[in-house]
């Protein structure tokens, strides 16, 4: 349950604590003194759209922090799942707003994305205001008070994986059949593409070989005569390179004998002449090998030319990325060829999911038709004695194709006069039928679902007399249980509270602010009394608000 809430620079409040307390409690208050405030402040803990238009202040921040008592309650597994600090007995949730519109969410002090925030905050409280009320003919509201009711919070996240899978599987199957459809129109195109690259048989490397060929065969005269000279220079003139070097070698071994500074410099030569003679060597054998052959330079010119012709037409850059491409066109033709059992396997995925999903979603179709019969009995002894005794209530299934809910598709008809047709409940309840309507199912899904905290504002609006009270009396059955705190102008609900805070207006010099007070006993009877009264307080009213809270009080207490 909800312990402490503080606000800070929030629209009419400079800074403000309230404590809250087991049982029902009330608020009450002047039209206009900031009830509805204090609701918008404790929205933002329920993760609600912040609007920096509400900072009082805009040198400052914005805070509104709640403090929750948290025993009892299976939440260490969202803690640990979020990897926030868990404490057994007590949660802090916070939320800041900057003068800039930035917002920032915490739970234990731990930074949170503000759907962590929500997420946890709706397991915690709920607050239903007459603006709720307007849910009550969506059907996907009341598709979730029955999964509430039949607690199929497991069940649903089992679905949704299952469903999720075989959606995924599902569009994979789609996009595999356009793609292999697209390949099966272009089939003809490949296959010639593929048919040109394969009869090139090209080898990798092979234009950078080619090249160096071409050049080679393009240059031959010229090859030819400068080897012929380096030849000639180093073996075959009149006083060749050779000899000479043979001479100097000779000469440098005698003078070796005299002068051993210079020993070894002999063989150093020798060596040299070996090296030259070797390349003299290469050189006569090259130049025998070069060979004027136009018909070989046709032939390697060609192929260089239809090798660059792919190039060009596949964009591709040398024979590598052609042979890639070539590749590519294969495995594409093989997919064409192979994809009957591709899109039968992808085929049998999908209904292995679909099964898979469609067993859990005929289980929580059984759940939700088993929950919709004791709810509807519920709701109708429930309604009675809120002046709607003649209400009947049923709830219509249709079975639909699998969605993200499931395979049920619900809506709730009524009607609220004997002999009356029930039809939905946007066609037939007026606006304060519904409200009480509504009351109901609250009462009901806060009861089934342990919620620690509710809070009704104004939801007794448009009733009045014994209807008021009993909407009172279910009010305080209600919180035997769980918190509450309502939010009424009726005497008759308020007279039913354990706790009663008083929201009011005050003026200071400059401004106009929002306070609340805890009412002790007396207070309490004056309070009551003013709301009986209206203006013209009076002994009467007094008296009267004293029966109403001692009646109530009594009532309680015999239950």
């Amino acid at each position: 349950m909800i312990k402490r809430l503080h606000i800070s620079n929030y629209a009419l409040i400079d800074t403000l604590d309230i404590g809250f307390a087991e049982g029902l409690t009330i608020i009450t208050g002047e039209t206009g003194a900031g009830k509805s405030i204090i609701l918008g402040a404790l929205s933002l803990i329920l993760g609600e759209r912040a609007d920096s238009k509400a900072i009082r202040d805009t040198s400052a921040k914005t805070i509104v922090e709640a403090t929750f008592d948290i025993t009892g309650y299976q939440l260490e597994p969202f803690f640990k799942e979020n990897d926030i600090d868990w404490f057994e007995s007590e949660c802090l949730l916070r939320r800041e707003l900057s003068p800039n519109g930035r917002s920032r969410a915490f739970i234990n002090d731990t930074p949170v994305q503000l759907n962590v925030l929500r997420e946890l905050s709706t397991r915690l409280l709920d607050i239903h205001s007459q603006h709720s009320n307007m849910l009550l003919s969506n059907p996907a509201f009341q598709l979730s008070i029955l999964d509430s009711l039949a607690a199929n919070d497991i069940l649903l996240n089992d679905y949704r994986k299952a469903y999720q899978s075989y959606r995924d599987t599902l569009a994979k199957l789609e996009n595999t059949r356009r793609d292999i459809e697209k390949l099966r129109n272009d089939e003809d195109y490949i296959r010639f593409q593929l048919n040109q690259l394969q009869a090139m048989q090209l080898q990798p490397d092979e234009d950078q070989e080619l090249e160096a060929l071409q050049n080679k065969l393009s240059n031959v005269t010229w090859l030819k005569e400068s080897l012929w000279n380096v030849e000639n220079e180093l073996n075959n003139n009149e006083n060749n390179i050779l000899e000479r070097l043979s001479a100097i070698a000779a000469q440098l071994e005698e003078a070796e004998r005299n002068l051993p500074e210079i020993a070894g410099t002999h063989e150093r030569v020798r060596t040299a002449l070996i090296d030259l003679k070797d390349i003299a060597h290469s050189v006569s054998a090259t130049v025998e090998t070069l060979e004027d052959d136009p018909a070989a330079l046709a032939r390697v010119d060609e192929r260089l030319s239809n090798i660059y012709a792919l190039e060009h037409k596949h964009n591709a850059q040398g024979v590598n990325q052609l042979i890639e491409i070539q590749q590519n066109f294969e495995k594409q033709l093989n997919e064409i060829e192979h994809n009957d059992g591709i899109l039968a396997e992808l085929e049998a995925l999908v209904q292995t999911h679909r099964s898979t999903a469609l067993k859990i979603a005929e289980h929580l179709s059984a759940k939700r038709h088993e929950a919709a019969r004791s709810f509807g009995k519920e709701l109708l002894d429930m309604a009675a004695p809120l002046g709607m005794k003649n209400i009947a209530f049923d709830v219509e299934f249709n079975t639909t194709d699998l969605t993200e809910s499931g395979i049920d598709r619900v809506e709730f008809i009524m009607a609220f006069n004997k002999n009356q047709r029930p039809m939905p409940v946007k066609d037939t309840a007026s606006g304060g039928e519904i409200s009480r309507v509504m009351l109901c199912i609250k009462t009901i899904v806060a009861s089934h679902i342990k919620l620690p905290s509710i809070i009704f504002d104004e939801v007794d609006t448009g009733v009045s007399g014994d209807i008021a009270n009993r909407i009172g009396e279910m009010m305080a059955e209600i919180a035997d249980n769980i918190q509450v705190i309502a939010i009424t102008h009726l005497p008759q609900v308020a007279a039913h509270g354990k706790h009663h805070l008083r929201v009011f207006k005050t003026d200071t010099d400059v401004e106009t602010l929002t306070r609340v007070e805890q009412l002790d006993e007396q207070e309490r009877v004056m309070e009551v009394a003013r709301m009986l009264s209206g203006k013209g307080l009076d002994q009467a009213a007094i008296e009267n608000a004293k029966s109403l809270i001692s009646h109530n009080t009594k009532t309680t207490n015999t239950k």
